[in-house]
Order: structure tokens, then C-alpha cells, then sequence
């Protein structure tokens, strides 16, 4: 039996025979769904990847004003888009490690302050011209200068000077920051070429696909860079990537086999969609955390005790049960969990009182409805999300009124825009990244308008301690303060659940973003 089915699952990991009747044979002989998946997982991993095809995915979040611009890339459908024409100089591992990609070295001085890269040599753009130290110098002096409205410009205002010295990179700071390398693999920070400065929204980078259309908010192509450095990725011919932000619609493209994959799958129907013979569910738990963001300078949410009220007035447990069905946590009204490494797992989880948010709600003094916007591109469940937020705050006498919202146009006009709305967050790879992102009084992305000169002393402190459990009183501190007195409420954490259908192999759980963080059509192959 077992040779028979080695043999099988070699034939399908090889594209000749179907994985319907490979689970089929196995499961006349015996076998579990469960052993046969993992039989079959074995054998199309030793089989290799396999070359060629169209990749096709749908992803939710798009909208008719992106633009290719890295710099503004605010959503996950230009997110992907970013990751296929782009590359950074390091990547972060899913176990936390740098890899190297356009840089093959990085050394930094003891203080921290100094970093030296050294660029791969071998790498052209997609329009033919090779990548030298000077564009990634002009990436990053675009993407950290004073005019600039980069995603990545709150990691970067300690940024002093970029120098391109001997074909090296050597980025200056004002103060030490032990994690300037990591910075470096946020996703904004893509080379361009001469940085972007003269076409920013061209779509011309380094990365394993060329772009070849673009219909923002519907649909982009891509063809495999012949080029490319690496060639342990970029497994298709072409991809095509097409914006569904409905949900049902998003589903169904993935079970009718319109498309190889899909993220955000609704966590109530995952179960049910899981069951499907040819749609395997992915959840990877990380860093991704669904919020409800206060505008701490905008009346009425100026008033801190007005802030904790709707803290304590959101039945958590109640929004993991019925909005995550067990796919995610509980959040604690700060953007870190024990993803992170220096996590404090003593800070106490806020509960659900709604006697403590009536008393904070009366102290306030407001009076009247508070309104709340969303749409279902906020997160998925965001509206059934809002929906139970506004029946518990009712229970401590607070009337929260709902605005549902178009989907297109979210991003752009509700976001970073509205004292109150729902949105989500794909987390950084370290506190420093996260909190220097969205917290920072000067971010561009500070949008909870969360202003604080402690709070950004704290910061600086902890970039540039190198005592580790210094370090972690230091972000412990932060976390406190997020939690008490910030305009983030965050009722949970959520895992990434991404579909995929029975012609996709390859694909590993990865905690840092949605899709493989960007790479599942980049690392994942078809099998057929």
C-alpha cells in the first residue's frame, strides 16, 4: 500500500495525475484525508517546483485611485502588486531572520548608528539598466526626505545621510538603531530606478515579474523577468492578479477555479469553504491586529475618558468568537502580541465592563451619537465587527451610530481621514518598526493622531539600548501607554486565512503579511 501511494503521489506532485484521484485511491486503501494531504505535500516538495503556467489570484482591498508609487502603497492589492515588481535590500524570514537579496552583506557599528550594505552586483532593472549603490542611495534619500509621504517615513527620520561610498550603501544616524536592517524590508522600500525620482509610478523595479498592465481597483498582469537574479523564484510564466473585494464573489472565483488563490477569507466561512475537495485553508497567527481607530486631537475623541469608555465598553471575547471563528486573539488596545519578541505578557488584558465605560462615558460629558465608519475592506467581518461593538457599548448607555461605506475609496477617503473608523494592521517585524510607523508623533501613518513627546523619547530610548531586558521595560512602557491613553482600540489579532486551490504547491505559513508576506505567487508553483 504505502509504495503504491509513494508512487501516486509522485505522479501527482508531477502533474500526471489529479489530486481528486490520488485522495480518492488513498482513501480506498485507508488512509486519512489528513496523512494523505501530508503524503502528498512530501512528495510535491521533493518533486521540486515546477516551471510555467499562469498564476491567477484575487485579492480584496484595491481601489480605482492606487497608484504604482511604493511610497503610497496602502492596501493589500498594491501590496502584492509592489512585491512582484520589486525587490528590498533584505527580507525578513517567517522565523524573524534577515535574508539577503539586494544587498548580500549588512555590518553596522556598536553604537548602532552607522549601517554598511553591499549591493549584488547582478541584478537589472526591468527596463534593461543595471541596479547600482546609487539608486538604492536616491530610493532612500526620496523615501526619507522632507517632502516625503512614504509609508516608511516614520522609520526613518533618524536617517541623517545615504552615501554611495566604494559601491557600498552607508546610511548614517542620528541615534542607534539596532534595527535599521529590518527596517529595510518594509515593503515601501522597493529600488527604483535613480529611486523613483523620476517616475515614481512607473511599476519598474528589480523583482522576479515585469509589469505589463495595470487597472487599478480591477485587474493586473505580469510576465516572468527573464532576468531575474534568482531563479529560485518566480516559478509561472505570468501572473494575474484581479481586485475582488466581495467577499462571495472573491470565494467563488476560488472554488470555480477562476483563480488559484484568494486572501481574506471570511474566518465564519473558512470552515465551510475548507470542506470543498479542492480548496485547502491556510491560517498563519502573527502580527495582524483589527482596530478601531480614535483620532486622540478630534472632538469628541480628544477626551481620553471618552477613549477608555469605548475601550471598556467592546466585548472582546464575544468579537473572536463570532468575527475569527478561532482563526486569531484577543487584543489589548495596543498593536503588539507575543509575536513579538520583546512582548511584556504582563500587562493586563483589558475585559469587557461595561460599568467601568458607563462611568468613563459620564465623566467625559459627552452626550449625543458617536459615529463609527466602515465598510467590509476595513477587515473581513469589519460591519458584523461594528455591528457588536455597537450593541455592548449600548449595554454601558453609549449610542454609537454605524456608516457603511462603499468599498472603493475606503482607503483614500475614510482612512487616516475620519476621526472614527474600523481598519486593519499587518504589523512590522519589530515594536520599533510598528510603533515608529503608526505612532510616532511625526509619522505620516499616525492614524489614531496619537502625539506624544514621551512616548517619542521612550522610542528613541529603546532603538539605542542594547541591554535586552532594559529594552523590553522600555517597550513594556510604551505598550502601557498606547493601551491607556491612545486612540487605538483593538479588539483582536488576527491570523491571515488565505484559500488556495489543488494546483498550487509550495506554500508555507508566513506571520509577517497577507499572502506569504506578498511572496505566494512568487514562491508557490502549479502543478498542473
Amino acid at each position: 500500500m504505502s509504495n503504491e501511494l509513494k508512487f501516486l503521489a509522485g505522479l501527482t506532485a508531477r502533474g500526471q495525475l489529479d489530486r481528486r484521484a490520488f485522495l480518492g485511491r488513498a482513501g480506498a486503501l485507508g488512509l486519512t484525508a489528513t496523512l494523505a494531504n501530508t503524503m502528498l505535500g512530501s512528495a510535491v516538495h521533493a518533486a521540486g517546483p515546477q516551471k510555467g503556467g499562469t498564476m491567477k489570484l484575487a485579492m480584496s482591498g484595491g481601489q480605482s485611485s492606487d497608484t504604482l508609487d511604493p511610497a503610497l502603497a496602502s492596501n493589500e492589492a498594491v501590496f502584492m502588486v509592489v512585491k512582484h515588481f520589486g525587490d528590498t535590500l533584505v527580507e525578513v524570514a517567517p522565523d524573524g531572520s534577515l535574508d539577503m537579496r539586494l544587498a548580500t552583506a549588512v555590518r553596522g557599528t556598536p553604537d548602532a548608528k552607522t549601517w554598511t550594505f553591499t549591493i549584488r552586483e547582478d541584478v537589472k532593472f526591468h527596463n534593461g539598466d543595471k541596479m547600482t549603490a546609487a539608486d538604492v542611495v536616491a530610493t532612500l534619500r526620496r523615501h526619507a526626505g522632507e517632502k516625503s509621504q512614504s509609508g516608511a517615513l516614520g522609520q526613518l527620520k533618524a536617517v541623517e545621510k545615504v552615501e554611495d561610498i566604494g559601491g557600498e550603501v552607508v546610511i548614517t544616524l542620528s541615534e542607534g538603531n539596532a534595527d535599521l536592517p529590518y527596517i529595510m524590508s518594509d515593503y515601501h522600500l522597493v529600488i527604483q530606478p535613480n529611486g523613483g525620482m523620476d517616475a515614481p509610478d512607473a511599476g519598474v523595479g528589480t523583482g522576479p515579474y515585469k509589469l505589463t498592465s495595470t487597472q487599478h481597483g480591477i485587474r493586473y498582469t505580469f510576465e516572468k523577468f527573464a532576468d531575474y537574479f534568482d531563479d529560485t523564484r518566480g516559478h509561472a510564466d505570468a501572473v494575474e492578479l484581479l481586485v475582488i473585494s466581495d467577499d462571495t464573489a472573491r470565494t467563488a472565483a476560488l472554488q470555480s477555479g477562476q483563480v488559484h488563490m484568494i486572501n481574506r477569507i471570511p474566518p465564519k466561512i473558512a470552515g465551510l469553504l475548507g470542506r470543498a475537495p479542492n480548496v485547502t485553508i491556510h491560517s498563519a497567527g502573527g502580527r495582524s491586529h483589527y482596530a478601531f481607530l480614535m483620532h486622540c486631537n478630534t472632538a469628541p475623541f480628544e477626551n481620553n475618558d471618552l477613549r477608555l469608555a469605548l475601550k471598556y465598553a467592546t466585548d472582546r471575547q464575544q468579537m473572536v468568537d463570532k468575527i475569527l471563528f478561532g482563526h486569531g486573539s484577543l487584543g489589548n488596545d495596543m498593536p503588539i502580541n507575543a509575536a513579538y519578541p520583546l512582548f511584556d505578557d504582563s500587562i493586563e488584558q483589558r475585559a469587557y465592563d461595561p460599568e467601568k465605560a458607563a462611568m468613563h462615558y459620564k465623566a467625559s460629558g459627552h452626550e449625543g451619537p458617536i459615529i463609527l465608519r466602515t465598510a467590509e475592506t476595513a477587515f473581513p467581518g469589519a460591519v458584523d465587527a461594528a455591528q457588536l461593538f455597537q450593541q455592548s457599548a449600548a449595554a454601558a448607555g453609549i449610542n454609537v451610530e454605524i456608516k457603511r461605506l462603499p468599498n472603493d475609496g475606503y482607503w483614500s477617503e475614510v482612512w487616516n481621514k475620519q476621526p472614527f473608523c474600523t481598519s486593519y494592521w499587518g504589523g512590522r517585524p519589530t515594536q520599533d518598526g510598528m510603533y515608529s510607523t503608526a505612532y510616532k508623533t511625526d509619522a505620516a501613518w499616525n492614524d489614531t493622531r496619537f502625539f506624544s513627546d514621551e512616548f517619542d523619547t521612550k522610542l528613541l530610548a529603546a532603538r539605542s539600548e542594547t541591554d535586552t531586558m532594559k529594552r523590553k521595560g522600555i517597550y513594556s512602557d510604551m505598550g502601557r501607554q498606547v493601551r491607556d491613553t491612545g486612540g487605538l482600540l483593538c479588539p483582536m489579532f488576527a491570523n491571515w486565512v488565505e484559500g488556495t486551490n489543488d494546483k498550487v504547491a509550495g506554500w508555507f505559513d508566513d506571520p509577517s503579511q497577507n499572502m506569504m508576506n506578498g511572496y505566494a505567487t512568487i514562491k508557490c508553483w502549479l502543478t498542473a
